[in-house]
């Protein structure tokens, strides 16, 4: 049986505040409008089990895609990251498809707790229930079993969309039952930095992906075309929460989470610089931190003039 290190090591728990960075943009939002609109929908239970599940997803994730890249040769000698744990022999390949299995399950009932404190046995529950399989279905099969999508170079949009517009609206919608379209910048903004994560990881990658089949969008593009869409990513991101917060600024702690963006430029400069893939390794965790942190400042500003 693997020690107890092995299994946090598989966990990634590095992984664990990108994560969550749009349930806490989601909630602070829903926070924010039933202030605005007198209401009091913002629940705190749906606060922590959507934490809860988000964290769950992320280890699955984590668990499959160590398992997936495995079965597929590309966690290999020439692999730059940290070793994975299937990879080294630490957890075997049986064991990790039961801790999967754990897994998957605790984040569909974590998931069928929150839909039906949110939303009750209705049409809407049957359609975040959708949802919720639909998020697990992304979370497996992003490296993991036959044709994954992440070796098709679709894993950005999948980033993009769960941890972007799913994470963000889907948390606010889950609190008060309706969207509003201004949200819709927010969830671009941490749809695109999270994009950015997975694009340092797919460039820091790039000679080994290509060289063992897994055309991710970085592969795609080639390195020097790839460092330019993550430009892309980050000025978008960055342009998305100017806006949103122009449009319904009421006071200045709004603007508080522009503390981030000397880290964000110090990332993207040494991301264009960079000539050599591996020297991207450290800036993987600085933008998913910076992410990280860009939410916390950005959902307190919007407490704090609440």
């Amino acid at each position: 049986m693997a020690d107890l290190k092995h299994w946090l090591h598989a966990f990634r728990l590095r992984t664990l505040p990108l994560a969550v960075s749009s349930i806490i943009v989601g909630c602070a939002l829903a926070y924010d409008e039933a202030y605005r609109s007198g209401t009091d929908f913002f629940s705190l239970s749906v606060l922590c089990l959507a934490l809860l599940t988000a964290i769950l997803l992320q280890i699955l994730s984590n668990l499959a895609n160590d398992l997936g890249d495995h079965q597929h040769g590309t966690d290999n000698a020439e692999r730059v990251g940290p070793q994975r744990s299937v990879q080294s022999g630490a957890i075997t390949a049986a064991q990790m498809k039961r801790a999967m299995l754990i897994c998957g399950a605790l984040a569909f009932t974590c998931g069928i707790a929150l839909i039906v404190t949110a939303l009750g046995f209705s049409v809407k529950m049957l359609v975040f229930l959708l949802l919720g399989v639909l998020a697990i279905g992304a979370s497996v099969k992003y490296t993991f079993g036959k044709n994954p999508y992440g070796y098709a170079g679709l894993g950005d949009a999948s980033v993009f969309l769960f941890f972007g517009i799913v994470g963000v609206c889907g948390t606010f919608y889950l609190h008060a039952h309706h969207i509003e379209p201004l949200i819709l910048l927010p969830a671009i903004a941490f749809g695109c930095f999270s994009a950015g994560v997975l694009n340092v990881n797919n460039l820091r990658d790039i000679k080994n992906d290509k060289a063992s089949g897994k055309i991710t969008m970085a592969v795609r593009l080639g390195f020097d075309n790839a460092k330019g869409y993550h430009g892309i990513l980050i000025a978008t991101g960055l342009l998305c929460l100017i806006a949103y917060t122009a449009v319904t600024f009421r006071a200045m702690p709004q603007w508080g989470w522009l503390i981030t963006v000397p880290a964000l430029g110090t990332h993207l400069r040494t991301v264009l610089r960079a000539h050599d893939p591996a020297s991207l390794d450290p800036q993987l965790k600085k933008l998913a931190l910076t992410t990280f942190f860009t939410a916390l400042a950005f959902s307190a500003g919007l407490i704090l003039v609440a």
